[in-house]
């Protein structure tokens, strides 16, 4: 039988103390934020700790928390036909980020741009609960690898270092796992390109893949609107002959 958050809650606090800065439960989960440097700590705690006892890992996720909580599609005011929306916003392409759609730097080093979250199961108390790590640098995301404590962890901190650029100090074998070998960039990153830095497709006559560059311009998608309303649709040609 599940233990219900707020007693799993009350079992962190005075298992883990002060290496949580941050705990909440929302939606039957008990969500902490602790430390780059307590990160290792609290991960043996959570696992070997008999009053916790997290045995499994379940998942990592890398976060990119540039523009966070900003819409792309808001805009200064409503238009009056609604077709604008997104065109004449705050900025253009993805939220204004450095990049071939940007139009913004990201500069600050805030130390709370890229997480890595944790989701861990515990068999015995039928319970989950996730953990995010913060990394200190933005411009050089670095956590350390729980690849010792979880062996699952090798292909998830893989994952999250293709995709997002965390650096797993520790990990026996920091390679990508997702992208094609050579590729540039961190492709899930808020400054990364939607139409990406280069295209791939097979040469018949090479007889292999080729690299080129991005043969299509960058631009603002517009969703297309279509209205059941005869005001919109085009005339028949009894209409326009009777008009003139």
């Amino acid at each position: 039988m599940a233990i219900a958050v707020e007693q799993l809650a009350a079992r962190v606090a005075q298992v883990l103390g002060g290496w949580v800065s941050e705990a909440r439960g929302r939606h039957g989960e008990l969500t902490l934020v602790v430390k780059s440097a307590d990160l290792l700590a609290v991960m043996h705690e959570l696992r070997d700790n008999e009053a916790l006892h997290f045995d499994q890992l379940i998942d990592i996720a890398g976060v990119d928390y540039a523009a966070y909580g900003e819409g792309e599609w808001i805009t200064e005011q409503a238009s009056a036909t609604g077709f604008s929306r997104g065109v004449d916003g705050f900025s253009t392409g993805r939220l204004g980020l450095t990049g071939i759609y940007g139009v913004h730097e990201i500069e600050s080093n805030t130390g709370r741009r890229f997480a890595a979250v944790y989701h861990l199961l515990s068999v015995a108390l039928n319970q989950r609960i996730r953990v995010r790590a913060f990394c200190d640098d933005d411009n050089f995301p670095l956590l350390d690898s729980i690849v010792p404590i979880w062996a699952a962890a090798d292909w998830f901190e893989r994952e999250a270092f293709d995709l997002f650029g965390i650096i797993f100090n520790g990990h026996p074998d920091l390679r990508r796992i997702l992208t094609d070998y050579g590729f540039v960039g961190h492709p899930f990153r808020k400054d990364f390109p939607l139409i990406g830095n280069v295209e791939v497709r097979y040469d018949e006559e090479r007889r292999r893949v080729v690299y080129e560059p991005v043969s299509i311009e960058p631009r603002v998608l517009v969703p297309r609107v279509i209205r059941e309303d005869n005001r919109y649709a085009e005339p028949a040609p009894s209409e326009e002959r009777s008009d003139a």
